[in-house]
């Protein structure tokens, strides 16, 4: 006779129910139900194939997620561009869907540039901004046609010289800043209040060969108050009419940045960001509303900038991860540990991320705490979680991971996984696993230490 699997034995243990717990929707309190299949593909066909952990990206989603942005902004003001933050997520992949669908790059580094350009982005479609702007890459920039915003008055030393370097004017962006929210974001550019932004204008119009021509600002990030924005658009018009009207200059464009929030909720939110976040809709009033307004007052009507990167890419990607072993702690807490720690979900520093199971199990949920495979007692993705009795083998699936998570993932203890991309029925990889020649393939040994 044939034997059968055996069951996983898990010794009783007596839970303390909290009051709020204890009423008619306990056995379905997690925090969502089962999660089967991404885009029609099986969780468990996905894992079965690639392995597990394993980061997945939805192109439906991503495309949606895009389209949806899009179609807001232009429904108010039809001159808007969408130049998609590569910081964000430089998947390759993920950057060719977004090109495809129109957007332009923003970029803040070389490495960033020739992604754009190896992607066939032309030079004329990619924003270059950033703290640090390397002389060859800015002179590359310029050559190709970047919008170039600067980040400080050394920057436009570096641009003087390299408009005397080409024999040629070159026409220029500032990036502003503002004391818009608390801590105001204040590392990047010039600030507006003080004066110093104007200032900075004076001189670019005083050097003889640059001239501005947009202003840019990046107000913060997960900005959940589109008044923000308002603000944001306000004082920027002011500049932009001054300059126009002292300098003899036009703006031509002018660059709204991201921070854009998802419907991740942050750890000391209260109420589910699915609540808090606000529509696409309330963005671009915030934004394109001022602008309407005080449109006549300005020369030309400017091409309106935005860089969204969470708000488009969060939703598209999910982790999976498997449960490797459970415990129970001395005050009766269950503890749970997965195969993604947060060397691969680094944003569970400041998200509560949406959890669910990949089964369908109609049973009475319990209090868990989350734990990656990490030797750090810091390792932690989720605390006092509601979720189905998971053990050894269960699949935990971690929803809106497509901003700040890959790229700022860590070769720590473990490889990192595949990347795998869902579409029209199918999988691609868009990375492949990687392994432990791949971590030590740039390391060298040297030959005092050979044996």
């Amino acid at each position: 006779m044939k034997k059968g699997k055996k069951e996983v034995y898990e010794k009783p243990t007596i839970v303390r129910n909290f009051l709020k717990a204890v009423n008619k929707y306990a056995g379905r309190s997690y925090i969502s139900g089962a999660f089967q299949e991404i885009d029609g593909i099986p969780v468990s066909r996905l894992l079965e194939k690639y392995g597990s952990p394993l980061y997945v990206v939805s192109e439906t989603t991503l495309r949606r997620k895009y389209r949806e942005f899009i179609k807001a902004f232009r429904s108010f003001y039809p001159d808007t561009i969408v130049a998609y933050s590569y910081k964000t997520n430089y998947l390759m992949g993920v950057c060719a869907i977004l090109r495809d669908e129109g957007t332009w790059a923003e970029v803040t580094s070389g490495f960033e540039y020739d992604l754009a350009r190896k992607l066939e982005v032309p030079g004329s479609q990619i924003v270059y901004n950033g703290p640090y702007k390397p002389t060859e890459t800015l002179l590359r920039a310029i050559k190709e046609g970047a919008l170039i915003n600067l980040d400080s008055m050394t920057e436009i030393y570096q641009l003087e010289e390299i408009s005397a370097r080409l024999k040629s004017p070159l026409k220029v962006g500032v990036r502003v800043n503002m004391n818009l929210n608390y801590p105001p974001w204040n590392k990047f550019g010039l600030n507006l209040e003080s004066g110093q932004a104007w200032e900075t204008c004076q001189r670019i119009h005083a050097s003889g060969t640059l001239k501005v021509a947009g202003l840019h600002i990046h107000a913060g990030t997960y900005l959940t108050d589109p008044g923000i924005y308002d603000r944001a658009m306000t004082g920027l018009i002011g500049l932009a009419q001054q300059i126009e009207k002292f300098l003899d200059a036009e703006i031509e464009y002018l660059d709204l940045g991201g921070g854009y929030a998802s419907t991740n909720t942050l750890l000391n939110q209260m109420l589910p960001g699915e609540l808090t976040c606000p529509t696409v809709e309330q963005y671009a009033d915030g934004i394109c509303t001022p602008l309407l307004n005080q449109l006549s007052h300005l020369k030309r009507k400017p091409l309106l900038i935005l860089e969204p990167g969470r708000a488009v890419v969060d939703e598209s990607m999910v982790l999976l991860t498997t449960v490797v072993s459970t415990k129970r702690f001395g005050n009766g807490t269950k503890g749970v540990i997965v195969d993604a720690g947060v060397n691969l979900l680094p944003t569970s520093y400041y998200f509560k991320h949406d959890l669910a199971t990949s089964e369908n199990l109609e049973v009475t949920s319990e209090e868990v705490n989350i734990y990656g495979p990490l030797c750090m007692q810091i390792d932690v993705l989720r605390t006092g979680v509601r979720m189905p009795p998971l053990q050894k083998g269960s699949v935990v699936v971690v929803k809106n991971v497509g901003a700040y998570n890959f790229v700022h993932s860590l070769q720590f203890i473990f490889p990192r996984p595949a990347v795998v991309l869902v579409h029209d029925g199918q999988t691609d990889l868009l990375v492949q696993a990687e392994t432990g020649d791949d971590i030590l393939r740039l390391h060298r040994l040297p030959k005092h230490l050979r044996r």
